[in-house]
């Protein structure tokens, strides 16, 4: 691989040329050939292989491009199926698991194990608890609540493993910027700073409505065979016991009833982003024949510019409902530039940034601090009261470093 090897400085041109190039083997090859045309056509394979959709930023290239040496390339003998067996071709730097077997022993377990933490004959359902797989809190949001599903600890270990290994592998689509390494709220909001009309969508259910069949499907387009994708599905969902759905609005019941991704394990949000590659892609298209931006942030969707917004919403509940998804009727909100035009908590006019009454509020808190002391000023009953100011502080240090100065020192004085 060493012969491979690109420069940082290699490394950045190509990332430049690839920037102005057709997104497909062939546009890559052609704007690789021009710096190093022995190896452009084996460059514009990985690179595709790799990242099947341009990226949201000539950085993401670059930094792929120069840990290429450090990804292994798949062998010839991984592609070849077993006699009779499995004859998808791969994609993406995954481990090969031809069999159930294979998937079983790479976590850990026995064939029995596998069964039991799979559950895809659905044999838990009505178990008590102490053999439920997930351990449920609810939520109170301004309507309704939302069910947290947290699986136990043996559970947990094993989606750990299943993200690190597969689901880390396969990128999500540009337009996504949640649950993403380098992506964030900022990221989401940029795009949208200073525009003239921001229009934001809510998808209803997000999580619940992602159901067994759609999760099935993610595993089998990465190349796993129907018996290993179908097990690797029934670890990553869920099926809410009926105890726990007393009190919840008879719609997103009907769906936790139904096997689910679970909000609360590790490997549901990059699940959740796999499963709206389909709506990213087809609302990234619909925005740009518009002449409008598109990101989306977990059930967060937001377009800017200047639409037409009768014919936008319209288009982008039909489009979500094709999908499989539901916007939330009552969280669509249209902010032109004279309006406080505000995504995921951030004020995007000129800048994404924290809203001023947020930052003079943790101001206040940490000056009560400072006076009488961190306890008394516990009103929420935290159990940990220092986290939960130093996270406040580092969500609006975010987007303003001189308010994150500010805040530090003022935290520092405090008598934890």
């Amino acid at each position: 691989m060493a012969d491979r090897e690109l420069t940082p400085r290699s490394a950045a041109a190509l990332a430049s040329l690839s920037a102005d190039a057709e997104w497909t083997r062939s546009g890559l090859e052609e704007a690789f050939a021009a710096l190093v045309p022995a190896r452009a056509s084996w460059l514009a394979d990985r690179v595709i292989n790799l990242f099947p959709m341009p990226p949201f930023d000539e950085s993401s290239i670059f930094r792929l491009l120069r840990d290429l040496p450090f990804i292994p390339e798949p062998s010839v003998s991984s592609h070849a199926p077993p006699p009779g067996g499995h004859v998808k071709p791969w994609r993406f730097e995954v481990p090969r698991y031809e069999t159930s077997g294979q998937l079983a022993g790479s976590l850990d377990l026995t064939i029995d194990e596998m069964d039991w933490f799979a559950d895809l004959q659905g044999r838990l359902t009505t178990a008590p608890f102490p053999m439920q797989h997930y351990r449920s809190a609810r939520i109170d949001k301004r309507v309704g609540s939302r069910l947290l599903e947290v699986p136990k600890p043996r559970l947990r270990e094993i989606q750990r493993k299943v993200l690190r290994r597969i689901l880390d592998r396969v990128p999500a689509h540009p337009a996504a910027h949640g649950f993403r390494r380098g992506r964030s709220a900022q990221t989401f909001a940029i795009p949208h700073a200073g525009r003239e009309v921001v229009v934001s969508v809510d998808l209803k259910n997000f999580f619940p409505s992602i159901g067994f069949d759609r999760v099935v499907a993610i595993f089998e387009a990465v190349g796993y065979p129907p018996t290993v994708a179908s097990n690797l599905a029934g670890v990553c969902t869920t099926v809410a016991p009926a105890a726990e759905l007393v009190g919840i609005d008879r719609p997103t019941a009907s769906r936790l009833r139904s096997t689910h991704l679970p909000q609360g394990a590790p490997t549901s949000p990059a699940l959740a982003n796999l499963a709206a590659r389909q709506l990213d892609i087809r609302l990234t298209g619909l925005a740009r024949s518009m002449g409008l931006r598109y990101t989306r942030y977990a059930d967060d969707l937001a377009f800017s510019g200047s639409p037409d917004v009768d014919t936008l919403q319209w288009v982008v509940g039909q489009v979500a409902q094709d999908e499989g998804f539901a916007l939330h009727p009552d969280k669509t909100r249209v902010r032109r530039a004279h309006q406080r035009q505000q995504l995921t908590g951030l004020v995007v006019n000129d800048w994404p940034a924290v809203p001023r009454a947020e930052y003079d509020a943790l101001r206040a808190l940490l000056h009560n601090c400072i006076t009488t002391g961190a306890d008394v000023q516990n009103l929420s009953g935290s159990a940990d009261f220092r986290a939960h100011v130093y996270g406040r502080i580092a969500r609006i240090g975010e987007t303003s470093s001189t308010r994150r100065e500010r805040l530090l020192a003022m935290a520092a004085r405090v008598d934890w």
